[in-house]
């Protein structure tokens, strides 16, 4: 007999910091496209993303990976550059987890 779980509630839930990154993005022609041609993503796997904890640690992963970009995310979302960064290590795969 099957039983239905409860969904997961851990760590891995997309945060509000995730998300604004996010819209900072793509508020931006400038910035939009130069995520989508590094990514290989089209507009519409970034809107089914959208609520993707995986999704959403690679455009962490993006931001936290471009100095300047970060810099400029955390000035105008109004946020220190860290918490993007931890928000990241926060939604990524820890290293040595198992993946099967």
């Amino acid at each position: 007999m099957l039983t239905k779980r409860k969904p997961h509630q851990s760590d891995d839930r997309v945060g509000p910091l995730a998300l604004d990154v996010l819209l900072w993005i793509v508020g931006d022609e400038e910035r939009l496209f130069p995520f989508l041609a590094s990514t290989g993503l089209d507009i519409d796997a970034v809107r089914a993303g959208a609520d993707d904890p995986a999704f959403l640690a690679g455009v962490l992963d993006h931001v936290a990976g471009n100095e300047p970009v970060l810099l400029a995310c955390a000035q105008a979302l109004e946020v220190k550059p860290e918490r993007i960064v931890a928000e990241w290590h926060r939604l990524s795969p820890q290293v040595g987890e198992d993946w099967g």
